[in-house]
């Protein structure tokens, strides 16, 4: 099977939430110039996450991927993007020091522009025009220019995802990853919360052991595991002739990558049997993602692992369960038992964000942070009753001070939606709701790690 794929083989299967392009001469045109492009990300880097998850595979390590629901032309900018890194790396010190356990850092960023849509078109009274695919397709504004499918938007899309990679880059790797700058990574509007000043009193306990290695003669600054981080980039891989221009054979090992991102993942509407988007996933080497939520059968999950990793290579499959807070008991353990009973290499990762939207009494869509924690815990529960390890989290999320998911600590509250309700699809965690959420996740990881200790 693996000879008859080629970058293009998916335009033979059914492809669901594409949007459709008037001109195939612009289509066409946008296509050849993304193909004729530099690569965002590259083979090496691609392979080096794979190994990365095979620790997590192993129980050896911990996924966090996370980043905006899409991301916008109009709110790219370098602050955006540096706080949204700022919260990330927040977040992987917490796992990291109070789970111990090293966290492998991948987020939406840097691609993630393109949403599936139930209609291919929105009414608005006695008006129809295009549904909103994301930034890389139309605008959101709802006027017939805005909504033409513009098949330039890919092109743009990429030019931004470059700035942004080249961003993310730096910061990773130029001295603001360093361990020594932990104390200026809390935002400055997270104030002196709870969980603010439970940070704090970390950052100073890792400064009081960096000093002490230096005291005994050990100069932390030659120490590159202190100096950076490896970041990689991930999205949804929704817009396919998106995908198949900025699929490269790598000149090493022949083998094709998707240059686009670090690891792309299929979403829950688009991962069914013959689906074009699975075809175009099997052929490359990237690390890959599949979502799955309630309707998803044990067979057909074991039948698409099959499909996507006939190989049954470490590192490759990230399984990301996404069912709401009161359905975790019914779907998970079925699928976990069916995944240990066929001997499928896999990263279990837990979703808590989309089977938990609700529309609030104001009108706004919302995702309760109540109910995102009780989905979290009742995954982890699972998989401890399952003797399977939780690798990872997956969470849409942002930098900026918004108020979109109700509660917390910070406690949004209905009323406060419409104050700064910014995102363009889904509501996202805030900066202080992803640090509170990171502190409640490590201590659901501590059970796993003291079992991990207990049985080395």
């Amino acid at each position: 099977m693996a000879s008859q794929w080629s970058p293009d083989s998916w335009t033979n299967f059914e492809a669901k939430h594409l949007p459709a392009y008037e001109d195939a001469d612009a289509l066409a045109r946008a296509e050849a110039e993304l193909a004729a492009c530099p690569s965002l990300v590259f083979a090496g880097e691609s392979d080096a996450l794979r190994g990365e998850l095979a620790r997590v595979e192993a129980g050896q390590a911990f996924l966090l991927q996370g980043g905006d629901c899409a991301e916008s032309f109009a709110e790219f900018a370098p602050d955006t993007i540096r706080d949204t890194f700022r919260v990330i790396l927040q977040m992987a010190v917490v796992l990291t020091y109070a789970g111990s356990l090293p966290v492998v850092k991948v987020g939406r960023m840097a691609g993630q522009f393109a949403k599936p849509r139930s209609s291919d078109t929105e009414t608005q009274g006695d008006v129809t025009l295009p549904s909103y695919f994301g930034d890389n397709v139309n605008g959101i504004e709802f006027t017939p220019e805005s909504r033409r499918n513009d098949p330039q938007r890919m092109v743009r899309a990429y030019y931004q995802a470059s700035s942004t990679l080249n961003l993310l880059r730096a910061y990773a790797g130029g001295g603001y990853a360093n361990l020594r700058q932990v104390h200026d990574w809390t935002l400055d509007f997270m104030g002196r919360s709870q969980w603010s000043e439970k940070f704090s009193a970390m950052a100073d306990r890792i400064t009081e052991a960096l000093d002490f290695m230096a005291a005994c003669g050990i100069d932390p600054s030659e120490l590159p595991q202190l100096q950076g981080t490896n970041f990689y980039t991930s999205h949804e891989a929704l817009l396919l002739p998106y995908e198949q221009a900025m699929t490269r054979r790598d000149s090493n090992s022949g083998q094709w990558y998707d240059s686009s991102a670090h690891m792309l993942w299929i979403g829950d509407r688009t991962r069914f049997e013959g689906s074009a988007h699975v075809e175009f996933m099997r052929g490359i080497r990237n690390p890959i993602g599949v979502k799955c939520g309630p309707s998803l059968d044990p067979d057909v999950l074991l039948r698409l692992l099959d499909t996507l990793n006939p190989n049954r290579e470490s590192g490759r499959m990230v399984l990301i369960t996404r069912f709401g807070h009161d359905k975790v008991e019914a779907h998970l353990p079925q699928l976990i038992r069916a995944v240990r009973r066929e001997g499928h290499p896999v990263v279990w990762s837990s979703d808590p964000m989309h089977g938990n939207v609700v529309k609030s009494e104001s009108g706004y869509k919302t995702r309760p942070f109540d109910r995102i924690k009780a989905e979290l815990a009742d995954v982890f529960a699972v998989h401890r009753a399952e003797g399977s390890y939780p690798g990872g989290v997956h969470l849409e999320m942002t930098g900026q001070n918004v108020t979109e998911c109700v509660g917390g600590a910070v406690a949004i509250t209905d009323d406060e939606l419409s104050s700064r309700y910014h995102t363009h699809c889904d509501p996202r965690l805030n900066a202080a709701q992803a640090l509170e959420l990171a502190f409640s996740i490590a201590e659901m990881l501590q059970p796993q790690v003291d079992r991990a200790a207990a049985a080395a």
